[in-house]
């Protein structure tokens, strides 16, 4: 039964994306559908190519190791940077990037200061080829687990799997086939997510079990204020997430941000609380019914959900559950691959110049191409899930967040600033990630990187020649297009 439902999904998924490969004509249909996406498929599948494999596996299995301290601090930095990020940037860079005729965010950064000599769009290109390739490594790296887990299958070929799905989907129809997919996906793990929670609650209540006895730290989330406020900056990387961003250049019009700002927030702290909620029950219910391959030295806590799905849901249901994990998984390697490709065939500039039907066929040639670098990446790291998301989010978060707020927002910015700003993030993430730790405190890269970044924008841009009179108009016409609404 479980291989059934899994099959059945798969095939779903895969017809989607063969449905909206007939309805694909051009590279701009295939990497934004035509900015035609309506505010509740918008802000489903933002959240979904956002929270990713770590909202299922590495979110509970951080609570159910060490408590909420870094379930509530995170949580809470990932809300309010999701909110602000729909209040202040959507709509401006919804407006901005049509006035500009930019399809990715290399190109709306290089028209935004009318780059003539390219620099920001290489720069820019070579950040999100870098970070991105990690980050969907990560994703194949929840599909892993999931298949070892459920079928007994070898890590390789959990990852090979997981690869082909992923693959298979987005190369057929590209951005209309993730947002739709996304959105299914979106709302199967919000259902995963709530029931999974409510099940486990019902089994461990009356049961006489103590989860604060079982671990003392459970409901422990006062810790310094150097681990408090890098656990928020967390919220800091949305400003700069190149697969969010896409989903604000795509959505249908500037009047639908406000729409889909409220669904995608109540989504996501709905689906946080959930997961915080599954990473303490999983502590209970592992006292009274050891999970299998959470606990003892080879277990892995970030298996909790899968573990609790198994011993929790019925068959029937359990492999509907189980491939809400995938659909967190898919949902956000997807959306990754989209923007890579994207990258490749609107940025890089000997490609750029190539007919439609050509970059088409390009860009669905370059999501099996970086596809197979970040399986090469996923199966020769050892690291879990949230470090690895960790290090490419604060890596978008610290090279492009400041750039993106300040572009949008601040007149007087200009291109040498926006490169010293990807130059600064980039390169202090780096030093921070490899060299720089405090002892006792938990000390997160994406803080210093942003600051440092934001302050080197707004010296440099002082310090040059403002952007052309043309440039500034589209600006302007861009901003009072959304203070009208």
């Amino acid at each position: 039964m479980l291989y059934v439902q899994f099959a059945l999904y798969l095939i779903l998924m895969l017809g989607i994306g063969y449905y909206y490969m007939k309805r694909t004509g051009s590279n701009e249909d295939y990497l934004i559908g035509g900015r035609t996406i309506g505010p509740f498929t918008s802000a489903i599948s933002a959240g979904a190519s956002d929270m990713s494999s770590w909202l299922l596996l590495g979110l509970p299995g951080a609570v159910f190791a060490s408590g909420l301290i870094e379930g509530v601090w995170i949580s809470l930095g990932l809300a309010i940077g999701a909110y602000f990020n729909w209040l202040i940037v959507a709509g401006r860079l919804r407006a901005m990037s049509e006035n500009m005729e930019a399809l990715t965010l290399p190109s709306f950064i290089s028209n935004r200061f009318d780059d003539k000599s390219g620099i920001l769009k290489i720069v820019s290109t070579l950040v999100i080829l870098f970070f991105f390739t990690l980050y969907v490594a990560s994703g194949l790296k929840g599909g892993t687990l999931l298949f070892a887990h459920t079928f007994g299958a070898t890590e390789q070929m959990g990852l090979i799997i997981t690869t082909l799905v992923v693959v298979s989907y987005t190369f057929l129809g590209g951005y209309m086939a993730v947002c739709w997919t996304d959105l299914i996906q979106g709302l199967l793990m919000l259902a995963a997510l709530i029931f999974c929670a409510l099940l486990g609650f019902f089994a461990i209540n009356g049961s006489g079990v103590e989860i604060s006895s079982i671990n003392p730290d459970a409901f422990k989330f006062s810790t310094g204020w150097i681990t408090a406020i890098s656990l928020m900056a967390w919220g800091f990387g949305y400003f700069g997430q190149p697969h969010i961003l896409t989903r604000f250049i795509g959505i249908k019009d500037i009047q639908s941000v406000k729409s889909a700002r409220r669904i995608g927030i109540s989504w996501m702290v709905v689906s946080l609380i959930m997961a915080i909620s599954i990473g303490l029950i999983g502590i209970g219910y592992n006292a009274i019914h050891p999970l299998e391959g959470v606990g003892g030295p080879d277990g892995n806590s970030e298996r909790v959900f899968l573990a609790l799905t198994s011993a929790l849901f019925h068959p029937i249901f359990g492999g509907l559950v189980l491939a809400a994990v995938l659909a967190a998984v898919m949902s956000t390697a997807d959306s990754q691959l989209l923007v890579l490709t994207s990258s490749l065939t609107e940025d890089v500039p000997f490609i750029q110049k190539k007919d439609e039907k050509s970059k088409a066929l390009i860009s669905r040639l370059g999501v099996v191409g970086f596809a197979v670098l970040a399986f090469i990446i996923s199966s020769r790291d050892s690291g879990n899930i949230l470090n690895m998301v960790g290090y490419a989010w604060g890596g978008f978060g610290a090279a492009f967040g400041p750039l993106v707020i300040l572009a949008l927002s601040w007149r007087a910015m200009t291109g040498k600033g926006a490169l010293a700003g990807m130059i600064v993030g980039s390169v202090t993430i780096f030093v921070v990630k490899n060299y720089i730790s405090i002892e006792g405190e938990y000390f997160y890269e994406l803080l210093p990187g942003f600051i440092l970044a934001f302050a080197a924008i707004v010296v440099v841009s002082l310090l040059t020649k403002k952007p052309s009179e043309e440039t500034l108009k589209k600006f302007d016409d861009a901003n009072a297009a959304v203070k009208a609404l």
